[in-house]
């Protein structure tokens, strides 16, 4: 095939020289800034394989410019890397930058969100709380009992919301066969690549290409599993149609579906029940891993910094005293919390650079050709280093979010969900499972430093392993309950 690749590389060039020809033609405006691409190939060579967030917005702070442009084999990119920039596109101009790049995946995409959004409202979120708070409780106990397996009893808590409140299935231990079948699944997405990000994304004809093929790496890859996805994606929604037909079923999101199925007159209901079957095992793949990878992020900032612990734990003893544990009614009364979750967001967001945009047609920002179909990126991890906008960017700080009126900076809160109509729909159930997971683990336990053979104690690596989204790499740290009394507490919860 060596022999082809001269004629090959002609016909690229002669298709991004004709583009190029035809952006000119239709702006006098200028593109965003970027650095100086290569002929034929753009900017292919000097896109880093890893810690791309962290390059672009160093490229962006070099041209003193919050919107940059690059191109890759034609394909046009757009990276947003300020708030500002985010919400004026994004959102203010959401017509024209709603629509999801044309992925090889989810052709239903837009039935889906149109399921998960009615289903995962902010008042209907609130429905699920008593699961929340139940798991947490579960979870915490098991990071007491065996701390070294903290990620493997995260992901655990995560995959237990999901079951409950997507099917209505209770996920008894460990050896239970849809735990068994998420957690094969769960090392799967791990290995998809970058979400939303790898080359057959941005080129999808590259999945009609044999393996050998530079690029085809990851549609090769979907292609091995596909019998994994199809028994995931089938598995719970074939519990929970069991159930339904027994008269068992518990409240779910699939339940749910289902019963509106019979209730109302739906012209295809063959491509319904499909799309609330997929739309369910998104409800795992959108949720479980960034939720899950986000705690992770939390555990370590209270190992880095346990002043900030202290702080916490001094406002939840203040509310809740040594008698009880923190519910989400205490939600108001401890802010302080919700700043230790705004800052592990903002500090290391395990989806840095969101789940990319594609503009519909051609705009201009501040005097900035975007040219239509350009995949638009909102750098979340450049947006949360902005010198001018949080003090000292890279260090973990919540008190950055103390209101002015209480004498505090009250830098912006930068949700990590997206923006504008795209953005995440289970943004609320999310939040909600953070937020009580940290109160809960604050509440009830003391986290450290771990200690060599010497004595000494070890300060972990902030690392990350690239995938699905980030997830930091293993590290070691000290969890003990906090008090006898709390344990106490905690245990008589679990067991009512």
């Amino acid at each position: 095939m060596a022999f082809l690749a001269p004629y090959f590389a002609v016909v690229v060039g002669g298709i991004l020289f004709a583009r190029i020809i035809l952006i000119k033609l239709r702006t006098r405006n200028p593109l965003p800034p970027g650095p100086r691409a290569d002929p034929l190939i753009g900017h292919l060579r000097k896109i880093p394989p890893t810690h791309q967030p962290e390059v672009f917005h160093e490229w962006q702070e070099n041209t003193v410019c919050d919107v940059m442009y690059l191109e890759v084999l034609g394909r046009k990119m757009v990276i947003l890397d300020t708030l500002e920039a985010a919400n004026d596109l994004l959102e203010k101009r959401s017509s024209i930058y709603s629509c999801r790049p044309e992925f090889v995946y989810g052709k239903h995409f837009v039935q889906h969100r149109k399921l998960l959004r009615n289903y995962f409202g902010r008042q209907e979120s609130m429905e699920f709380n008593p699961i929340l708070y139940e798991e947490s409780i579960c979870m915490v106990k098991r990071l007491m009992d065996h701390p070294a397996d903290y990620d493997k009893i995260i992901g655990r808590y995560m995959t237990c919301i999901v079951a409950k409140i997507a099917y209505g299935y209770t996920i008894r231990d460990d050896n239970d066969p849809f735990a068994i079948l998420i957690d094969k699944v769960g090392e799967l997405l791990h290995n998809s690549g970058p979400i939303a990000n790898t080359p057959v994304d941005f080129f999808p004809w590259l999945a009609h290409f044999p393996s050998w093929f530079p690029g085809t790496y990851y549609a090769e890859y979907a292609r091995k599993w596909a019998g994994l996805t199809h028994e995931f994606i089938n598995y719970p929604f074939n519990f929970t149609t069991n159930q339904l037909s027994e008269g068992k079923a518990q409240p779910s999101f699939v339940s749910k579906y289902l019963g509106d199925l019979e209730l109302e007159d739906i012209e295809d209901s063959e491509d319904y029940i499909k799309d609330i079957k997929q739309a369910a095992a998104q409800v795992y793949v959108a949720g479980v891993d960034t939720t899950w990878g986000t705690l992770v992020v939390f555990l370590m900032a209270m190992v880095l910094h346990p002043e900030y612990q202290t702080k916490a734990q001094a406002e939840i003893d203040a509310v809740c005293g040594n008698v009880r544990l923190p519910t989400f009614e205490d939600h108001e009364s401890l802010p302080y919390v919700e700043y230790i979750l705004r800052e592990v967001m903002r500090w290391n967001p395990v989806l840095p650079m969101g789940v990319p945009h594609r503009s519909l047609e051609d705009d201009v920002y501040n005097g900035m050709f975007i040219p239509a179909g350009s995949i638009v990126f909102a750098n979340i991890r450049g947006m949360g280093w902005n010198e001018h906008v949080y003090k000292d960017a890279t260090t973990f700080n919540p008190d950055r979010f103390i209101p002015k009126s209480q004498g505090g900076r009250e830098e912006p809160h930068l949700s990590p969900f997206g923006f504008g109509r795209r953005i995440c729909p289970g943004r609320f159930l999310a939040e909600s499972t953070l937020w009580m997971a940290m109160a809960m683990i604050l509440a009830t336990c003391e986290i450290g430093k771990a200690k060599d053979a010497n004595g000494a104690e070890i300060t972990p690596e902030v690392e990350f392993d690239i995938g699905f989204v980030n997830h930091l790499k293993p590290f070691n740290f000290t969890l003990i309950p906090r008090t006898a009394k709390a344990s106490a507490i905690l245990v008589e919860e679990a067991h009512r």
